[in-house]
């Protein structure tokens, strides 16, 4: 199965977030920690996702919308042979200087370059809030279908009421961009998980930080091995 060519309205809307960080990519990069200093629950369930997909010997573990690449290098640290994919042109740069050993490259997670199970992990962390709901099915069903039978995949993101915020936001002293972001209620994003046919293997709700508006939820899941479906 190849991926889903991609309507002109969702590809009018990737043009415009891939715009938007290029524009903050330098100083989003010197902005966001790294994930060693993350709160203990994100790394706890970073370190359980890596500890899965280093296990399971099914493929490389591609870091959907890496930014800046810091933590596809996380991933690397704990033994996971992750590689970083992202729509800015300028991210990508970035991860490249910054990460020289590991590999990067410009991608939409809306249409993987990957081949039908090819990877044994999926990360997208804090990177699918960005997208209209009716993108998901699409987008998780992609992750479905790189994903080897057995492999995991970790989606983290905050989320909400059933709500849409277009902001102008801007890192440290840099120039401001718009960025549209969605925040679902985590049983709704579990849902489409499920249907795009994922197992669901664990959940997180964490409160929000101080000074965060929103919560942030994790899951954990599986793309059934054949194995799974056996009589």
């Amino acid at each position: 199965m190849n991926p889903t060519p991609l309507d002109e309205h969702a590809g009018a809307h990737l043009d415009a977030t891939r715009q938007s960080y290029d524009t903050v990519a330098a100083d989003y990069a010197r902005f966001v920690e790294d994930p060693g200093a993350l709160d203990p629950v994100s790394r706890a369930v970073l370190s359980a996702f890596a500890e899965l997909v280093a296990s399971s010997g099914l493929g490389p573990t591609a870091d959907v919308g890496c930014g800046p690449g810091k933590v596809t290098a996380y991933l690397t640290g704990l033994g996971v042979s992750a590689f970083g994919i992202d729509l800015s042109p300028r991210m990508i740069e970035l991860a490249r200087t910054a990460h020289p050993d590991l590999r990067f490259e410009v991608g939409s997670m809306a249409a993987l370059e990957s081949g039908d199970g090819e990877l044994g992990g999926v990360l997208a962390f804090y990177s699918t809030h960005h997208l209209p709901p009716a993108e998901l099915p699409q987008v998780y069903g992609e992750f479905h279908r790189a994903l080897a039978p057995g492999g995991h995949l970790l989606l983290v993101t905050r989320v909400g009421e059933e709500e849409h915020q277009r902001r102008t936001y801007g890192y440290g002293d840099g120039d401001p961009a718009p960025f549209d972001s969605y925040r679902l209620p985590a049983e709704r994003i579990a849902g489409l998980l499920e249907r795009a046919g994922f197992a669901i293997t664990a959940q997180t709700l964490q409160a929000p930080e101080e000074g965060a508006k929103r919560p942030v939820a994790g899951f954990l899941a599986r793309k059934p091995a054949v194995d799974d479906t056996a009589p």
